[in-house]
This record gives C-alpha cells, structure tokens and sequence, in this order.
C-alpha cells in the first residue's frame, strides 16, 4: 500500500478538526489552528484541504472565524474517502492500469502479472475495506484501540480452543 504523507496528514487534520469543531459547538476552524496543533506545513494544509472541499468532505468559511468545517458528521466520514480525496490510491501492487480492454498492466516485461500479484491486490481491497469501516468519529472515540483488544483477545480464546480439541 502507498500511503504518503498527503493521506496522513489528511487524516490527521480532518480528525483533530473533528474534534475542534465539537468543542467550538460548530465553530468553523482555521487551518492555522490545526497546522500548528498537528505540526504540518500550513500551505500544504492548504493544498490538501482545497482537495478535501472539491471532493465535499469540508466546507469553508470566509471571513472573522473564517475556517473550515466537516461537511457532514464525524461518524459519517469514512478514512477511506479521506485518503482518496487527495488522490491517494489504495493498492498494494506495483501494476499499472492500462486502458484497453484488458484493463490490467502488469508489472513484468510484456505487462504480464507478478506470481504475487494476486496477494498484493487483495491485500489492498482489505486495507481499502478497513479504512471504508473506520470513521473519523472512531478515531476520536478510541474504539479501534478497543477492536484491535477484542480481535486480539477472540483469537487466543479461538487458538486456545483448538489447542483443547487437539489435545482431546
């Protein structure tokens, strides 16, 4: 997966204005704000969040509390489409997309497919599905910490069963 400084740095700062908007009861928040609160550039927050308004996940305020806005609700704002508003693909494969039919380009001589072409494109589709699954609300909530705790804590209790039936 390619995932750049553009798509983190977007997250972040569409999570900590999440968080600023909720505590201004809706306030808009100035991009100054968040660049100094996450430590990034303010001219690239500016690039990244004109992206982030063409795609409609922020809406802009101009004027004395000028700023910028969650376009709708934290827990309606998926990372996925975070990432992708500022052209950050979700793949995990080194191919390139041909246009043609055949649609695919590998990677080898000739644009024929990796033997682990495959692995790396599934890989992508359940990175793109988590981060589809995941919403900025979840981030602020702390809830992956508490998925991650649970999965981890189904897995012994399944790796613990088998052990048993194995055993018996």
């Amino acid at each position: 997966m390619r995932l750049s400084t553009k798509g983190r740095y977007a997250v972040m700062a569409m999570t900590d204005l999440a968080r600023r908007q909720d505590q201004a009861e809706g306030r808009a928040v100035a991009l100054a704000e968040i660049a100094a609160r996450q430590q990034i550039s303010l001219s690239y927050l500016e690039q990244l969040f004109a992206r982030l308004r063409r795609k409609g996940l922020v809406v802009s305020a101009r004027g004395p509390g000028g700023g910028y806005r969650l376009a709708r609700e934290a827990r309606d704002t998926a990372i996925a489409d975070i990432v992708l508003a500022v052209d950050e693909p979700l793949r995990a494969t080194r191919c390139g997309v041909a246009k043609g039919k055949s649609g695919a380009k590998g990677c080898m001589a000739g644009g024929a497919q990796c033997l682990t072409h495959d692995l790396w494109e599934e890989m992508g589709r359940q990175i793109h599905g988590y981060l589809a699954s995941v919403s900025i609300a979840d981030v602020l909530d702390g809830k992956l910490k508490a998925r991650g705790r649970k999965d981890h804590a189904s897995d012994k209790a399944t790796e613990q069963k088998a052990g048993e039936m194995a055993a018996a």
